[in-house]
């Protein structure tokens, strides 16, 4: 999460104006003023940085666009796919979505990070837009996240991937639909999860926004639980988050997911002085890519 709530939220509160504030739409921070995807010509701000022994061949990069299926509200929807179309139905893919702030070009250094992990297109990366990002059609609701991210795994199965080679990797606000379709999964269940700086609930993010002791209900419509929802997860589960996160707290936040979790085998990456978006960054790339590949590559 990009962008920072509490001195609105008390200053509403104090002006007596807090029964007006919803946190929704402050949970969506699209750039949607882009006229096309630039990738590694992208000049604007990025999550992370690398340098050219990271780049792919642009034979492997392809953007795209798939359907997504509102209750009939249909939304063009981008996406980017790293790896051999062709070789989806022999290939472990990873589904990335991304957090709550930029667009596709904003994220692309993750992508191409994972598309580093046991070597160049060792695995096959598929990241989406959601709807009203970047150039997808249509606006950020949380059905909205979950519908588009389905709609990415019905891509994918399109293509011939199996539930036993898909990993679902959600950061920040990916974290929710990344969590609901592991846990409630529709088109595909995913074989392991793995999230980033995840957050509890809507409702810890209200109280720790606010400040306030008041119930999240008031602040938010949202239903967003992955608190709870991780618990009906059985599949792997890799947890990575900064220690100084400032944005979602590690204790109050990705801690409470993480002690949830039951299932048959868990992993925490603490990273030391991380803050919310260079967790890969401090840990170093190399560490990094090594324990995702490590964490793809387990038989429990």
């Amino acid at each position: 999460m990009r962008r920072s709530i509490t001195t609105l939220v008390l200053l509403l509160a104090v002006l007596g104006l807090s029964s007006c504030l919803r946190l929704d739409p402050f949970l969506y921070n699209p750039s949607t003023d882009i006229d096309g995807y630039y990738l590694d010509d992208f000049d604007g701000e990025t999550e992370i940085q690398l340098d050219a022994s990271y780049d792919l061949p642009d034979s492997t990069t392809h953007v795209f666009t798939l359907t997504s299926d509102l209750d009939g509200d249909l939304a063009e929807i981008y996406a980017i796919y790293l790896g051999d179309i062709a070789r989806i139905a022999q290939d472990t893919v990873i589904l990335y979505l991304h957090g709550n702030a930029g667009h596709l070009d904003y994220y692309w250094p993750r992508i191409k990070l994972l598309g580093n992990v046991g070597g160049n297109n060792r695995f096959g990366v598929l990241a989406i837009d959601y709807r009203g990002y970047g150039l997808s059609e249509g606006t950020p609701t949380e059905e909205g996240l979950y519908v588009d991210t389905d709609a990415a795994m019905k891509w994918l199965k399109d293509n011939g991937l199996t539930d036993d080679r898909l990993v679902v990797y959600g950061f920040s606000l990916g974290s929710a639909p990344a969590t609901e379709l592991t846990a409630n999964a529709r088109t595909l269940q995913p074989s392991k999860l793995m999230l980033e700086a995840p957050f509890a609930s809507d409702e810890v993010m209200a109280q720790d926004a606010s400040g306030l002791s008041i119930p999240g209900s008031f602040l938010s419509n949202l239903q967003i639980d992955n608190g709870d929802e991780i618990r009906k997860v059985e599949e792997p589960f890799f947890w990575i988050h900064g220690t100084a996160d400032s944005y979602l707290n590690m204790e109050t936040h990705g801690e409470v997911v993480y002690g949830n979790y039951d299932g048959i085998y868990s992993e925490a990456h603490r990273v030391e002085g991380a803050e919310h978006s260079d967790v890969p960054a401090v840990m170093g790339y190399p560490e990094y890519t090594k324990a995702v590949e490590e964490f793809l590559l387990i038989q429990p």
